[in-house]
């Protein structure tokens, strides 16, 4: 999968985000996820070294809150984000670009796996075919459930996978706008929960009818 940050780019956006107010090591992580739209989760092995690293530099300090070690950044870190600006901007860029492709690949792995899984459960619908031998009309019909099953298999993972991509694409796109300073009210939040339960309502009565 491609990498969602370029080289020496997660530290300058560590800064970053320590600039926005000080977080321990998780809240960092949390903070990377939620920007990617789930799509990029960095480990604490990830994280801590680069901390430490800056911390080296004085470029950040830590302080303990209990069993938690905040971070917070320097009158230095600031001046290094003042001076490197530009940089940053095209982070932010490159990590909107980074989402959307990781997303692109997510789905084409998503695609792929579909055909295999078409592919798999056509050969096995054949086999079930040319295996059953002829006979009375209860062996028809039982190769006729058979099929349906494998159908209804089929579709019902067809089903899944539609589900997941709607949840990712619309978590993303609600991530990547409150991350840009958006603001989801509860107006849009009532709205969209009116606007599934409506989905639902209507699928249960296709099911139904």
């Amino acid at each position: 999968m491609s990498p969602v940050f370029a080289h020496g780019s997660l530290r300058l956006y560590l800064l970053s985000l320590l600039d926005e107010s000080p977080r321990h090591g998780y809240e960092l992580i949390q903070a990377l996820t939620d920007r990617s739209g789930g799509t990029y989760s960095p480990s604490a092995g990830t994280i801590y070294p680069r901390l430490a690293k800056l911390e080296e530099e004085g470029l950040v300090t830590k302080t303990s809150d209990g069993r938690k070690t905040v971070y917070e950044i320097t009158e230095a870190g600031r001046a290094e984000l003042a001076a490197r600006a530009g940089e940053l901007d095209g982070i932010e860029d490159q990590l909107t670009d980074s989402v959307r492709r990781i997303a692109d690949e997510v789905r084409s792995g998503v695609t792929a796996a579909m055909k295999s899984l078409r592919a798999d459960l056509a050969s096995a619908a054949r086999e079930a075919k040319q295996s059953a031998k002829p006979g009375p009309s209860w062996a028809s019909t039982a190769e006729e459930s058979a099929d349906q099953k494998v159908q209804g298999r089929l579709a019902l993972h067809e089903t899944d996978v539609s589900i997941n991509e709607f949840r990712q694409a619309v978590r993303a796109e609600l991530r990547e706008h409150v991350a840009r300073g958006g603001v989801l009210d509860d107006d849009t939040v009532s709205a969209l929960r009116a606007d599934l339960v409506a989905v639902r309502d209507r699928l249960r009565e296709r099911l139904q009818g």
